[in-house]
């Protein structure tokens, strides 16, 4: 799966959780960008993305998410591996 591929999808899901059909993601994004963007929509995103690729979070990978960037670079190298 290409890093676009990643991107797209992860931004999908950003705007699915956020309900934003316009909410442009990158990999700089962070929660001080999407008001909405607290713990509770943290887990929400993570969780949709867990379901979506099949795979898990470990709690070291969920502590060291900062931005959308970081999402996106922990799925690249779970469904890539």
């Amino acid at each position: 799966m290409t890093e676009e591929q990643i991107k797209s999808e992860v931004q999908d899901v950003f705007r699915r959780v956020f309900g934003d059909d316009t909410l442009a993601v990158t990999q700089k994004t962070t929660q001080d960008d999407i008001e909405a963007w607290d713990s509770l929509e943290h887990i929400n995103i993570l969780s949709i993305i867990e379901q979506k690729y099949g795979v898990k979070f470990d709690l070291n990978e969920v502590m060291e998410i900062k931005t959308a960037g970081d999402i996106m670079n922990i799925v690249s190298r779970k469904v890539n591996k």
